[in-house]
């Protein structure tokens, strides 16, 4: 794509499936889908098989979870957890 950048991530209406996301991202979505409520960076590295007690070791995570927040796949919480985003019916998202 000459002259564009292109987005690793592409935001949520760009691409609605999560089949075009790499394995590591597709794999984080499934474990925040699975929890019943918002769910901890730690739980989701300890669910992944990091080390959660070397802080280091979950901040290459928590990045890659704000990106998919901020490209609007999963919702970041006041409290620090994170939830996938769900559609309602009837609404169109630009």
């Amino acid at each position: 794509m000459a002259g564009r950048a292109v987005l690793l991530i592409p935001h949520r209406g760009d691409a609605a499936d999560e089949g075009g996301l790499p394995g590591d991202y597709r794999k984080i979505l499934a474990i925040v889908r699975e929890a019943d409520g918002p769910v901890q960076v730690r739980a989701v590295g300890e669910r992944l098989g990091l080390d959660a007690s070397v802080h280091g070791k979950l901040e290459p995570l928590l990045a890659k979870m704000t990106k998919v927040a901020a490209r609007g796949r999963l919702h970041s919480g006041a409290t620090g957890g994170s939830r996938p985003v769900r559609r309602r019916a009837g609404r169109a998202r630009n």
